[in-house]
Formats: structure tokens, C-alpha cells, sequence
């Protein structure tokens, strides 16, 4: 009885076969009690599930997506794309309650924050509920930055190489050609990743705002990372949780290594640096405005200069010569 089945269903079997030579993935089909004897079960036979017939929801990928880290791998690369300033720190194994008091303290002195000027014809954005302070996984971070950075959905949508399917080519951020992209990219010493790879090491925090405001940052910089004289911690007076022990220990356990700005990389001067130009955004704008005004000016006095001194000159012989012929009439007569 078994053997006949098997017969049977063998030409299914090398059709499945034929039909699979697009795809990558193998897809394992185990056909077990398909006989009625008791002491007999059908033999697991492995074939390959073509790549069009993936649901559009779980398309194929080079990783397991069920699994967590595939999943932190998706997370991270769409913070990375999306947040213009993140701060990277160093943890030591804070424990729970040391994050929940660290975490406590940053939203109280974020909270003081002055909310922004609105801009004529949009409501003013408040960003302080969003700003957050997470624990990343450093592997799994390290793997997004460099998706973000060297690969290009476009250029491997383009590529003859890349794994298509009845909907277009496969290139998510979790696809074979995300994958080997990654693998074989050659890292310039100039670029982002080569920057910041040297304190991709350890456990890793972030704190994450989702606008570059130098207010928000310098409020977040004097609790967590305070530098006197220009990020000054809070008194004990004005803010006397913040030197409550249990919370002094959780922050002697994070260390500032560095930020991302926009895309660019800043060690932790230059972070202090953003987080302390004066006026925020506004006052960048107007040192800018009066930056190019001054240039402006500059520019307008040197062309005058030049024209001021032609027009001199040419009067100055102008002048001359009408005497010289004042003179020649004058022997004349």
C-alpha cells in the first residue's frame, strides 16, 4: 500500500521539482500517516518551494524572520533611517531599578524644557514625550548600520543577481541581497561605520530624540553625561531625586561614547558642541543669516571700494585735463 502512494505521488514530487528552479530556500514537506497501517508511514521527502508562491506578508528572506534578531535587525535600521540624533553610551549592567530612577530623572529634567515656538501656519511639535533610553543589542546594531550605510534597495532591485519573485525583486532589509551586500562590503576608513565601529563594543544604551533640538540635548547631556560649566548636573536643591544613591549608581555605570547627528558621526565633544549652540535651532538660523549678511556686506563694500576709487581716478583726470585746456586758452589769448 505504502509503496504504491509513494509511486503515485512521485511525478507531483519532480513537478514540484521543476517548478522550484527560481527559488533559494528549501521548503521541507513531511508526509507522514498518509497510510492506514499502523506500522507504516510515508517517507519525508524535501523539495523546494518556489519563491512566487511566498505570502505577500512573509516574503522570502536570507534569515529567520521569526526570530528575534531578525526582528531587532528590522527595528534598528528603521530607527536609524528615521531618528536624526541618537547618543550611544556605555551601560554596566544596571540593574532594574537603576534604570527605572535613571529613566525617571531624564524625564522630570526633560519635562522643564520650554516647549517650541510655533511656526506660523503648523502646530508646534513637543518632542519630550518621545524621547527615549533603550538598551540595544550591539551585534544587532552594529549589522544595521551597515545595512544602513553601504546597501541600496535600488541598486540591488537592478542587480541580475538579485532573488525576484511574481511581485519584483526581493531586497528587504532582511533579503539575500541584503545579506551578501553586508558580507562582502569593503568599509572605507572614512565612512560612518568605520567611525563609530571602534565603541560598537560592550552593552550598549541609546538615547534617542526624534528632532535635533540642542535644548532637549543639553537637558539629557546634564543628567546623564553632566560636563561642569556647560551641562551642569542639577542641584540638590532644585532636583534632589537626582542624588538620590540609587540613581547616582545607575548613572556611574553609563559612559558617553559618542552620537550620530543627521548621519554624520560626533565623538563627545562634538555632541557638547551641538548641545550647546545658544537659541537652539533659532539661534543656528539667525548666527547663519547674520553669517551670510556680514558675507553680503562684505561683498557689496569691496565692489563700491573698487568703483569708488575708478570713479576718483577718472574725475581726478578729468579735473586735470580741463585746467591743462584752461591754461592752453588763456597763453593763447
Amino acid at each position: 500500500m505504502t509503496s504504491r502512494i509513494s509511486r503515485a505521488a512521485s511525478p507531483c514530487v519532480r513537478q514540484l521539482r521543476r517548478e522550484s528552479h527560481l527559488s533559494h530556500w528549501p521548503w521541507t514537506t513531511t508526509l507522514r500517516s498518509i497510510s492506514t497501517s499502523p506500522n507504516h508511514s510515508a517517507a519525508v521527502t524535501e523539495v523546494r518551494k518556489p519563491i512566487g508562491h511566498s505570502p505577500i506578508t512573509k516574503p522570502p528572506s536570507a534569515r529567520p524572520v521569526e526570530t528575534r534578531k531578525s526582528q531587532l535587525i528590522r527595528t534598528y535600521t528603521s530607527l536609524l533611517r528615521t531618528t536624526p540624533l541618537i547618543l550611544f553610551f556605555q551601560h554596566s549592567n544596571l540593574t532594574a531599578v537603576e534604570w527605572a530612577a535613571v529613566r525617571r530623572e531624564l524625564k522630570k529634567a526633560l519635562s522643564t524644557v520650554p516647549k517650541p515656538n510655533a511656526i506660523p501656519g503648523a502646530e508646534p511639535v513637543d518632542i519630550t514625550p518621545l524621547v527615549q533610553l533603550q538598551v540595544v543589542r550591539t551585534n544587532m546594531l552594529r549589522v544595521a548600520l551597515k545595512l544602513v550605510e553601504f546597501y541600496d534597495p535600488e541598486a540591488a532591485a537592478a542587480s541580475d543577481k538579485t532573488t525576484r519573485t511574481v511581485r519584483g525583486p526581493v531586497v528587504h532589509d532582511l533579503s539575500e541581497a541584503a545579506y551578501e551586500t553586508i558580507k562582502n562590503a569593503q568599509v572605507p576608513e572614512d565612512s560612518s561605520y568605520a567611525q563609530i565601529e571602534p565603541v560598537m563594543v560592550g552593552p550598549l544604551a541609546a538615547l534617542v530624540l526624534p528632532a535635533v533640538s540642542p535644548a532637549h540635548l543639553a537637558t539629557a547631556l546634564s543628567v546623564l553625561a553632566p560636563v561642569p560649566g556647560k551641562f551642569p548636573a542639577p542641584s540638590r536643591k532644585k532636583n534632589p531625586g537626582f542624588h538620590d544613591p540609587i540613581c547616582q549608581s545607575g548613572l556611574a555605570k553609563l559612559l558617553l561614547v559618542g552620537g550620530r547627528v543627521e548621519g554624520k558621526i560626533f565623538d563627545q565633544s562634538g555632541i557638547n558642541w551641538v548641545g550647546g549652540i545658544e537659541g537652539g535651532l533659532e539661534g543656528l538660523r539667525g548666527q547663519l543669516v547674520a553669517m551670510l549678511q556680514g558675507v553680503g556686506l562684505g561683498i557689496t563694500s569691496t565692489l563700491e571700494g573698487g568703483s569708488r576709487s575708478l570713479w576718483l581716478a577718472l574725475e581726478g583726470r578729468k579735473c586735470q585735463l580741463e585746467d591743462e585746456i584752461e591754461g592752453v586758452k588763456k597763453d593763447g589769448e
